[in-house]
């Protein structure tokens, strides 16, 4: 029986954990099994043909909020493309409201809900006592002995008993019986679980944490610095979570640096003690990025959500680290969560943009299913697109247009701080135009938007002069020949010279000839 493990990446970049986990835990079971994994940008017929050519009696699709709707597309056409072939989907997309799914979605044959490994496992070993026999006897097969699983019986949709929470220590290291991907990030899992209880995060409905032990964490480490990857990014939610732990793990990685791998880990900034900063410290740049989620610093909000943030405190931490100057530092922010309003956004967007992060994410809330704050959508107002992500459009706080108009705000924060290049010109124009940062960007996104510059890409050298037309359009507050000197000294510095020499025979107007 020949099987296929594929899903849809957001970006080449990204590989897929989970279905290298349940390769790992397959080898042995005397099947055929391949994994694949594409990209949601791939042209959907060249992923239809590669699978369709494979020939698969069993195509297992790893679901997210980021592919479901083309792997429904994409997994639907396969199925009248191989009748007889079996569709099984996993994932947190389809872990929740199950048996509506598959009501609505004839074609899929299986899901396995939550934590694939253990379902997986058993599900291979009916499988084999039926290899060759594709349309077996669903009653008599064995299925209802597979945890997790949902399955078909006629015109019923059967939900087994979900599987025992996954012993981490007992998972097979998959990037052992893989080749690693020297051109993509590798995902590494420590922690499954959270010990917060965010009302919109999918991790918060999971109790307890599994833990993967020190010993087993620093080996499997050891194999990525010794094949010398590129960047490794912890999935742990709250990476920190345990003082003593994560301190060990840090100091192991600074006394093993190999000089070239970067470690990605969330942390709560707030967790961070004086001895772990002190560690840090010694850390050589671009060893660790740290992403740190504040979301709000609206203590109404965070009480609302289950978040117990001393704002204080994890500012202060942050400010710490920012001084060290040698980890990269993303903060996150939240729109749309309850009972923050537009007006308390900008104050919690101007006091976390103080503190100047690398990146800065203005992210905006999934209304994921299997959350409480799904649950509580009603008493909030919550108006939502109803296909992934699912992402709000409305509460009682916070109008469409307001969400529509920090739609704006993230494109041109994008644009002039995340991506770099104007350190010193931003910063300048900044404090000479506006009351707060968050007025600046308003007023910047304002002028983009009413341009037109939206409607296309534009070169890093065209983002060069819109800044500057954006300038010449508030000469009243600033003299743009004063803006001009900062903008083309971070040009100089950001481009290459012959790519400056271009610029500056080309000029500063937009399409000039």
């Amino acid at each position: 029986m020949r099987i296929l493990l594929t899903t849809l990446n957001s970006k080449y970049v990204h590989s897929n954990l989970a279905l290298k986990y349940l390769y790992g835990v397959s080898i042995g079971s005397g099947l055929d099994i391949s994994l694949q994994e594409f990209t949601i940008n791939n042209d959907r017929d060249y992923v239809y043909g590669e699978i369709v050519r494979g020939g698969y009696d069993l195509i297992c699709f790893s679901c997210y909020i980021w592919n479901i709707e083309e792997i429904k597309i994409l997994a639907s056409e396969v199925k009248k493309a191989c009748p007889d072939t079996k569709i099984l989907l996993g994932g947190p997309e389809v872990s929740f409201e199950t048996n509506a799914l598959m009501r609505e979605n004839p074609w899929i044959d299986f899901v396995i809900r939550g934590e694939g490994e253990n379902g997986f496992f058993e599900f291979c070993k009916v499988l084999v006592m039926y290899d060759g026999e594709p349309n077996f006897d669903v009653k008599e097969s064995g299925l209802a002995s597979v945890k997790s699983l949902s399955y078909r019986f006629g015109e019923e949709i059967i939900n087994n008993e979900l599987s025992k929470p996954m012993n981490l220590n007992r998972l097979p290291f998959p990037y052992e019986y893989l080749e690693l991907e020297s051109d993509r990030v590798i995902y590494f899992e420590s922690v499954r679980g959270c010990p917060y209880r965010c009302s919109y995060c999918l991790s918060s409905v999971e109790k307890g944490l599994r833990i993967l032990n020190t010993e087993n964490v620093e080996r499997q480490l050891r194999y990525f610095l010794v094949n010398k990857v590129k960047q490794v990014k912890f999935l742990d939610r709250t990476f920190n979570f345990s003082e003593a732990r994560s301190y060990e793990i840090w100091k192991f990685l600074i006394e093993n640096d190999n000089g070239i791998t970067n470690f990605h880990f969330e942390i709560c900034g707030e967790l961070l003690t004086d001895r772990q900063i002190y560690l840090l410290r010694k850390a050589r740049k671009g060893l660790f990025q740290f992403e740190i989620g504040v979301q709000t610093t609206n203590q109404v909000t965070l009480t609302s959500i289950g978040r117990d943030t001393d704002v204080e405190r994890l500012f202060s931490n942050v400010q710490k680290l920012q001084d060290g100057k040698n980890i990269h530092i993303h903060l996150d922010l939240i729109a749309g969560l309850p009972l923050e309003n537009y007006h308390s956004f900008a104050r919690s967007f101007n006091r976390v943009y103080s503190l100047k992060p690398d990146m800065l994410q203005l992210g905006f809330l999934k209304l994921l299913k299997g959350t409480r704050i799904y649950e509580e959508r009603n008493q909030h107002g919550y108006v939502w697109r109803d296909r992934a992500p699912y992402e709000v459009i409305s509460n009682n706080y916070i109008s469409a247009k307001e969400i529509a108009r920090l739609k704006m705000i993230e494109k041109v924060l994008d644009l002039y701080y995340n991506r770099g290049g104007f350190s010193w010109s931003i910063e300048f124009i900044e404090r000479s135009i506006s009351n707060s940062s968050f007025d600046f960007y308003e007023m910047l996104a304002d002028f983009y938007y009413m341009k037109g510059f939206q409607k296309q890409s534009h070169s890093k050298e065209d983002i060069y002069r819109i800044l500057y037309a954006f300038v010449c359009d508030n000469e009243d507050r600033l003299p743009a020949s004063e803006a001009k000197h900062l903008i083309e000294e971070d040009l100089i510095r950001t481009m290459n010279p012959d790519a400056v020499k271009k610029f500056m025979k080309k000029g500063w107007e937009l399409n000039h000839d």
